[in-house]
Order: structure tokens, then C-alpha cells, then sequence
């Protein structure tokens, strides 16, 4: 359990933000905390979808039960958000 930083890219934000999470955080936990900073402020809520975590220009998401520890992220890299079918 640490502190892990990453910038977020949130899908239809404008602005990057730097978001602290927890390396014992799931990928759906970690998407959480980047939705607090940009949905029903810069975005508007999607109801009935999911966000899912891909690495900055990446094709594939992680899947969403996958620790943040788990994976071979770096703090201060940046992660998109984006908004997925349920």
C-alpha cells in the first residue's frame, strides 16, 4: 500500500490532472478517483457506462479487477479514462 501518483486524460477533458491513488487500488477504484476530478465539472456524467483505464495511446484496457501494483504503470505516467459500454 503506497501513494502512486498519475496524470489523468480524462475522455472529453481539456485539462490534465494529476491524481493520487494507492498501488493497492483496482483499475475500476483508480477510475474513480480520476472521474471525481473532471465528471460534473469539465464533463458530463454518462450514466448506464463504465470507465475504463488505458495507458496513454494504448490500444487495450486493463482489465478492471487488476491492481494498480500489479501492472508495470510508473508513477506520473499518463492514463486515458475513457467512457465504455457497460
Amino acid at each position: 500500500m503506497a501513494l502512486f501518483p498519475v496524470i489523468s486524460n480524462f475522455q472529453y477533458d481539456f485539462v490534465l490532472q494529476l491524481v493520487p491513488v494507492d498501488t493497492d487500488n483496482t483499475m475500476d477504484e483508480v477510475a474513480a478517483a480520476a472521474a471525481h476530478h473532471s465528471v460534473g465539472r469539465r464533463v458530463a456524467a454518462q450514466p448506464g457506462k463504465i470507465v475504463r483505464v488505458r495507458r496513454q495511446g494504448g490500444a487495450d484496457f486493463f482489465p478492471r479487477a487488476m491492481r494498480l501494483g500489479e501492472t508495470d504503470i510508473k508513477p506520473m505516467e499518463t492514463l486515458e479514462f475513457i467512457f465504455c459500454e457497460a
